[in-house]
């Protein structure tokens, strides 16, 4: 089967960011597929591909992925509107590449929403190409609850979304307030499959734990690590707050580290600054495997949101999978599907939103019992080997596109019954 997968901000692991698509199309090439990845212009990962000055894009082999890669590069820096003119740009020329390119299946990830629009335009145009559409968040319902107000930019993104949702022969979520949504907004009957971000148990290891050598740790310190975006959606005025209190009670022992870029960052080191949070320690992003090794290192990793309801059964965030399996306590500040893990499998602590002492108690525990953090983390890596490990959820997925491709083959239409084994 040749597949079209459509990933704007796709990542190899000699980049930053999460690998989800790399890890999958080669699962699918492993099963014998043939996979067209077409992603933008990373800044962090150009995987060395050579550029088509007819076509006008960069295009090569990617351990067996074929990539094209538009240049249209992205940062997580730029402006709204900035960013919503090249989500766009991707799309349109997304299309034109849907419709050249031969496929037998069409796979598009969110996010930006407008992934789906090529598999929209195929289907308008009455190809009977099937076309998966992968969420990463429910939209509109995040940008609304971050307080973007602007009408026509969120009808835009209910039309987009129901258009999306109409088109699609079935649907992956990666939580399971996301697979709601989109039974809700779906045709019934359309198979929707559960496939969450997942643990890579090879790479994030605990045995790979080494005394933490970053600039600024303190020998002997207690040190608690977050890993990615610095946005508004990730709330880490939270982790602030935390340190402030801290530093209120004389704990110096106790280092919080923020590893990552976003266009909320240069407040949060202003603010840090401003404020004499010496205890916090900003770092930029860094490649997969080198934040394989600091993870790791780490004392407990921090699983911070914004105290939005959305995110809280809506979320599956790949920092939560990189702490469990690298076997870390987790200290988690919003309720939620996470959260419910972390209790029920006793790995961390949960603490309410917006309550920087509940932060600092929970931070000062751990710090004060070796014993109990080594109980949780190897409690955290036995929740990732069993429920969450990649290769299995890779596994999950191939299953739910060959059936998806085999029926479109058949002419047959698969319903969420006859996939009722793929969750």
């Amino acid at each position: 089967m040749r597949v079209l997968y459509f990933h704007q901000h796709f990542v190899t692991p000699s980049g930053t960011g999460g690998t989800r698509s790399y890890e999958f199309a080669r699962a699918l090439i492993g099963r014998g597929h043939r996979v067209t990845m077409i992603c933008g212009q990373h800044q962090a990962d150009r995987m060395n591909l050579p550029w088509d000055d007819r076509r006008r894009w960069f295009r090569g082999d990617v351990d067996g992925i074929d990539v094209i890669a538009l240049p249209i590069p992205y940062s997580n820096r730029d402006s709204l509107v900035r960013r919503a003119t090249l989500f766009l740009r991707f799309a349109l020329r997304s299309v034109g590449i849907a419709f050249r390119e031969r496929s037998d299946l069409l796979f598009a990830t969110s996010t930006p929403l407008t992934a789906g629009i090529p598999g929209i335009a195929l289907r308008w145009a009455g190809r009977r190409t099937p076309f998966v559409f992968e969420v990463r968040d429910l939209w509109p319902e995040l940008p609304r609850a971050l307080g973007m107000k602007n009408p026509v930019l969120l009808g835009g993104m209910s039309i987009l979304e129901w258009l999306s949702y109409r088109c699609a022969t079935a649907c992956v979520g990666l939580a399971p307030g996301i697979v709601e949504g989109i039974r809700r907004r779906a045709p019934r009957g359309r198979p929707v499959a559960l496939i969450p971000n997942g643990c890579d148990l090879d790479l994030f290891r605990p045995d790979a734990r080494r005394p933490l050598d970053l600039p600024g740790i303190r020998p002997g310190a207690f040190v608690a690590g977050f890993t990615g975006a610095h946005g508004l959606a990730n709330g880490l005025d939270a982790v602030l707050d935390a340190a402030a209190e801290l530093k209120r009670r004389g704990r110096s022992d106790i280092q919080l580290v923020l590893i990552g870029d976003g266009n909320q960052k240069d407040r949060l080191v202003e603010r840090a600054s401003r404020d004499g949070l010496d205890n916090v320690l900003f770092l930029p992003p860094v490649r997969k495997t080198e934040i394989a090794r600091i993870t790791a290192s780490f004392d407990c990793g921090m699983m911070i949101l914004a105290n939005v309801p959305a995110f809280y059964y809506g979320t599956s965030p790949n920092k939560f999978f990189d702490y469990i399996s690298a076997g870390l306590p987790v200290v988690c500040n919003y309720p939620g599907w996470l959260s419910e893990l972390i209790t029920e499998n006793a790995c961390g602590v949960v603490v309410a939103p917006n309550d920087p002492a509940a932060f600092a108690d929970a931070l000062c525990s751990l710090a004060a019992s070796a014993e109990g953090r080594e109980a949780m983390g190897r409690r955290s890596r036995e929740l990732a080997a069993a429920a969450f490990g990649r290769e299995a959820l890779a596994a999950q997925f191939v299953e739910f596109i060959e059936r998806i491709g085999a029926a479109a083959a058949t002419g047959a239409t698969a319903t969420a019954e006859q996939l009722e084994t793929v969750r």
